[in-house]
């Protein structure tokens, strides 16, 4: 039987569909106000940002989001090169964390970030001992997640408002230096064979439990 296939002028190609993202030029006279950015109104904007922030400069988004920032953090250990921090970042600033904290390496794979990291606050401390410090002196309790013995259940405890959520490496966990300097240790309910969830995604779990406790839900 002879096997019939569309023809090749109805297939997109994956370049064609990333030009779809995002919008043009700026039709009509060009705006004044200062947040917008020369370069986007005349040649479209294509990046990932909501409806929002079309043709606004990276520095007015991150001035805006500054305003209306959720008073939690974010820490993730990084002693291996952690390809999780990307997710987390994404996550918390989808989530529009105040900070997150990479601890132990600087360096980190971007890539999960999705650029995210342009408009997302992210601090670096070599050691677990310098984010406790600056979490004591700002006064934030530090929250350990992590499936350990006499964790208390993520689903039914009460979030700090103004809190640090702490994540280990993938694989490994939190260290030893962690789990002493945490307040408090949050574990996720598993229920299928594995030992443990993605960093990635504990930490989006995390941050949207702070959300529904916390946060004001957008409108419709």
């Amino acid at each position: 039987m002879r096997r019939v296939t569309k023809p090749e002028t109805d297939l997109t190609p994956p370049e064609a569909l990333l030009d779809t993202v995002g919008v043009g030029p700026w039709p009509g006279a060009r705006p004044t106000d200062p947040r917008y950015d020369p370069e986007l109104l005349e040649h479209g904007d294509r990046r990932n940002v909501v409806d929002r922030y079309r043709y606004w400069t990276v520095e007015a988004i991150v001035a805006d989001l500054d305003t209306r920032r959720h008073p939690f953090h974010v820490a993730i250990e990084n002693w291996r090169h952690d390809l999780n921090i990307g997710t987390v970042v994404r996550t918390a600033n989808a989530f529009l964390a105040e900070a997150v904290h990479v601890v132990g390496r600087k360096r980190w794979n971007r890539r999960g970030a999705m650029v995210t990291d342009r408009y997302q606050h992210v601090r670096h401390h070599a050691e677990v001992a310098e984010l406790v410090a600056w979490a004591g002196a700002a006064g934030l309790p530090l929250l350990a997640v992590d499936n350990l013995p006499g964790a208390r259940p993520l689903e039914t405890a009460e979030l700090p408002r103004a809190c640090v959520l702490l994540f280990g490496q993938e694989g490994t966990g939190l260290t030893d230096q962690a789990r002493d300097a945490a307040d408090g240790v949050l574990s996720i309910a598993q229920f299928g064979s594995t030992r443990s969830i993605n960093a990635g995604v504990a930490a989006g779990i995390a941050m949207h439990r702070w959300v529904q406790q916390h946060a004001e839900l957008p409108a419709g």
